[in-house]
């Protein structure tokens, strides 16, 4: 087949240059002496030997894609070629099949249009037909809307295997993660002793700090980085330092509670679980907490109304309440968890009275109430930590917009390299490439989500003033539990350093605002 818009070469040139393009799918068998690569070059060459009459002469350099798909033009031989075109070096382009150049109609379109600007010929050996005539271009656009739909199957018959895999209770291949191996022989997950121990530590230090950053720093001091992974090919994968969104991605992968997750569907796995369910439990509860500005709190152990909010400000992680017991008296505690894991040496701060310390706070509290100074700081320090969190949020919210974009694409090029039928490395990869896709964009709708309530939680001076304000008169009214309550919903953390016996209490901009709000139009002698 000839594209002749403007017949080429020999009526304007002596000599008609022949870019001779070949493309392989996969790189299986490219390292045969003979391959397909060069078939198609060798029938391409004798096309053009055929046409030596009319002055036709093949270019030597080679333009080879082994290992790229169709579906895309993101392919170093091809983006040379059009290199080529544009510097004036081809004036003929020969493939053995149409669909050598792409199976996308949309891309063929494009090249075709490009073809055009440089008056440059296009010929598919072995599909002998004019594209000057408007039935050649019937018969073209024909093919390859077939060479499409034959794509757009492929990719159906991997999404079905996958969810059927997922159904069967199976691990459809991909990338392991942290604490898991892969079985060479049974393609199954085998669990990694050594890692496992730091995946279980590493839920165990969420569990502490309650929070992913102190995690992510505490994760980097010890050297600790994401699974590491070498491809059939040789490629070394993964072995990166935690990020934010990587060590959510961690905490809320189900394959640690030994199941296995298709798209919403979450099927109970063959392999070993390396998390409890109950520690699973608690950290999904936990990250879902976080995640709610002034979310309402679990009920207090112990009465303990600062529970979840004390943190010993030395060890940074959380004070856990706790109680003794002597005779018919009850005497309550926070505990620093670092001191009770590590020894109290560890920490200047070790245990406090709970009752003091929640006097102390609430006495705090009520103090700045009265205070106009105070007030007036406080609000400026909730305002300025309002802001830190939107631009927090909006970091991590770029980062896996990022992460998605790069994603997309490689499942794309990945997609594109699959041939009908294969069963291979593609495959597993293709699987992991659409379970990082949905765990990211599962985290960046949850972004979103945090992202608008932070910006809608905006704060209001005279209803934070109001609520500060009204603490005093209306804490006394309060049951133990309601009291519990309102701490959480006004304060984000209070902060303990028992070797300089110092206390710190962040307020949480949006809890000022809820609370001031709500006690504004709450009559006296209602419960709040």
């Amino acid at each position: 087949m000839k594209r002749t818009s403007k017949t080429p070469a020999t009526t304007e040139r002596s000599m008609v240059r022949c870019a001779i393009y070949t493309r392989k799918s996969t790189d299986e068998g490219l390292d045969q002496a003979y391959n397909s690569l060069d078939a198609q070059r060798d029938a391409g060459e004798a096309y053009v030997r055929s046409q030596a009459g009319d002055g036709w002469q093949a270019i030597p350099d080679r333009y080879d894609d082994g290992g790229f798909g169709g579906g895309s033009t993101d392919r170093p031989a091809l983006r040379r070629l059009l290199a080529d075109i544009s510097a004036g070096k081809v004036d003929a382009v020969v493939v053995y099949k149409v669909d050598r150049l792409s199976r996308s109609l949309l891309d063929f379109a494009g090249l075709m249009h490009t073809f055009d600007q440089h008056k440059v010929s296009f010929v598919s050996v072995t599909q002998q037909f004019n594209t000057a005539t408007s039935m050649g271009r019937l018969v073209l656009h024909v093919l390859l809307s077939f060479a499409q739909f034959e794509r757009e199957l492929i990719g159906e018959r991997t999404r079905d295997k996958i969810a059927a895999t997922r159904r069967k209770d199976k691990w459809a291949g991909g990338w392991p993660v942290l604490g898991y191996d892969v079985d060479p022989v049974a393609r199954k997950l085998i669990v990694n002793p050594v890692e496992a121990g730091r995946v279980r530590v590493i839920f165990a230090l969420y569990r502490d700090h309650g929070s992913l950053l102190p995690v992510v720093d505490e994760l980097a001091r010890r050297g600790w980085r994401t699974k590491a992974w070498t491809t059939k090919a040789g490629a070394a994968k993964g072995d990166r330092p935690f990020t934010r969104t990587g060590l959510y991605q961690t905490l809320t992968n189900v394959v640690y509670a030994g199941k296995v997750r298709h798209k919403d569907a979450v099927h109970p796995g063959e392999h070993e679980a390396i998390i409890t369910a109950d520690v699973w439990e608690k950290v999904q509860t936990q990250l879902a907490r976080s995640g709610k500005a002034g979310g309402v709190a679990e009920p207090a152990r112990f009465g303990a109304i600062l529970q979840g909010l004390l943190r010993c400000r030395p060890c940074g992680c959380a004070m856990t309440p706790t109680h003794a017991t002597r005779g018919a008296k009850k005497y309550r505690y926070y505990v620093c968890n670092a001191a009770q894991k590590k020894g109290w040496r560890t920490c200047p701060s070790k245990t406090v009275p709970a009752a003091q310390m929640e006097d102390l706070v609430v006495a705090q509290i009520r103090g700045i109430g009265k205070d106009p100074a105070l007030v007036r700081e406080v609000i400026e320090q909730a305002r300025q930590q309002s802001a830190d969190r939107v631009a927090e949020l909006t970091r991590e919210r770029k980062g896996v917009a990022a992460e998605l974009k790069a994603l997309h694409a490689e499942v794309a090029a990945v997609s594109a390299r699959l041939g009908t039928g294969d069963d291979g490395p593609g495959l597993g990869r293709l699987v992991d490439l659409h379970a990082r896709v949905a765990a990211a964009e599962g985290r960046a709708r949850e972004l979103d989500d945090q992202l608008q309530t932070a910006r809608a939680d905006a704060i209001d001076p005279a209803v934070a003033a109001s609520a500060l304000a009204a603490f005093d008169p209306v804490w006394g009214t309060l049951t133990p539990q309601e009291q519990g309550r309102v701490l959480r919903l006004l304060v984000d953390r209070v902060e303990y350093d028992g070797g300089r016996g110092k206390v710190g209490i962040a307020f949480r901009p949006a809890g000022l605002a809820a609370l001031g709000t709500e006690w504004a139009i709450t009559e006296p002698g209602e419960q709040v």
